[in-house]
């Protein structure tokens, strides 16, 4: 009967265990860089839908995601104020309570808007919802090596 008892209670252990566990990887934020390298604004309108759809899934099943954009080289237009074709739809993402619990980041890099300053022979503005990134490459690299999953549209 002792072994009985010692069974069912490690039987509702194990079971307490793998729930608990299933429970904290559902909590899991999923975080998500999206490349942007192009001065397309086909494809920069298509990085802002799949981050509105990954936003959108998850929300949809109550999970949290995190997205950063980073946009280098020629994809660097995406953020600038004088150049953007999709500034006003990237501040109506980041103003919006529509993406909470969602965060989204847009990084730029710095590399690129140096040289496009000294090409062009005057300081760039970026928009006010984008962050300067030392270089956009690398932080690819660091998001990747901190498992964010990578998307390029």
């Amino acid at each position: 009967m002792l072994s009985l008892a010692r069974s069912i209670i490690v039987v509702f252990a194990v079971g307490l265990l793998t729930l608990s566990g299933a429970q904290a990887q559902s909590a899991k934020t999923h975080r998500v860089a999206i490349q942007v390298d192009q001065s397309d604004p086909a494809v920069m309108n298509l990085a802002l839908n799949n981050a509105e759809n990954i936003i959108e899934y998850y929300r949809g099943k109550g999970e949290d995601v995190a997205i950063e954009i980073v946009a280098y080289g020629p994809g660097l237009n995406m953020l600038r104020a004088d150049t953007s074709p999709v500034k006003d739809r990237i501040a109506q993402i980041a103003n919006s309570d529509a993406t909470f619990p969602a965060k989204i980041a847009f990084s730029a890099c710095n590399n690129t808007l140096q040289g496009m300053e000294k090409r062009e022979g005057h300081a760039i503005t970026i928009i006010p919802q984008a962050k300067i990134v030392p270089t956009g490459v690398v932080r690819l690299i660091e998001l990747e090596e901190q498992g964010w999953s990578y998307i390029r549209p």
